[in-house]
């Protein structure tokens, strides 16, 4: 049973990224992200990264990816992760609510010109969408990477690459990879392309 399970779940990951390789529209759309993520660093843009739980990893994981290094040593890129203060992220929760976490540290820290990308699987993350929202008032691009359906993300996001699917783990595998499709391309533009 267990074996089968384990084909069934690669079976499963295999056909959406299949199905996003196909999709000529999706394709470009990862570029355009990419492009846009490019110009904002070259005009002093910083990239922020936002999520929860499982997708929290994965935006820490892309943050990384460039504020360190990606393929090979290079200068750092201005990258973080909105939520790697858990003196700061536990004081607002108690204090103003979760839901406000990340719009505050936006306020705080964003800038006209930056990029706030938000990974939330379901499209309704509330600190996310208050975020967003921050975001627009502040002039600061947003893309959020989400499930198919796309959630409240899709009515306030500048930008949304939504996943043709409904299953969390599928989803989320899919956003690293395009993540890290993504970071590989900002990393080509930036430090060979020159």
């Amino acid at each position: 049973m267990r074996q089968i399970r384990v084909k069934e779940a690669i079976e499963e990951n295999i056909e959406l990224m299949s199905s996003i390789l196909h999709d000529t529209i999706f394709m470009s759309q990862i570029s355009q992200l990419a492009d846009i993520m490019v110009k904002s660093l070259r005009r002093g843009g910083t990239i922020f990264f936002c999520g929860n739980g499982g997708s929290a990893a994965d935006a820490q994981h892309l943050a990384a990816e460039l504020s360190g290094r990606f393929y090979f040593d290079r200068a750092p890129l201005p990258a973080e992760a909105l939520h790697c203060n858990t003196s700061y992220l536990t004081a607002i929760a108690n204090d103003y609510g979760f839901e406000h976490v990340y719009e505050r540290l936006i306020r705080g820290n964003g800038k006209k010109g930056d990029v706030l990308v938000g990974l939330s699987t379901s499209g309704n993350s509330l600190n996310i969408t208050k975020a967003f929202e921050t975001a627009k008032n502040l002039d600061i691009t947003t893309i959020a990477f989400t499930g198919e359906n796309g959630g409240k993300l899709k009515e306030v996001a500048d930008y949304i690459l939504q996943i043709p699917s409904t299953d969390t783990p599928r989803i989320q595998e899919a956003h690293i990879l395009i993540g890290h499709i993504i970071c590989e391309l900002i990393e080509t533009d930036m430090f060979i392309e020159e």
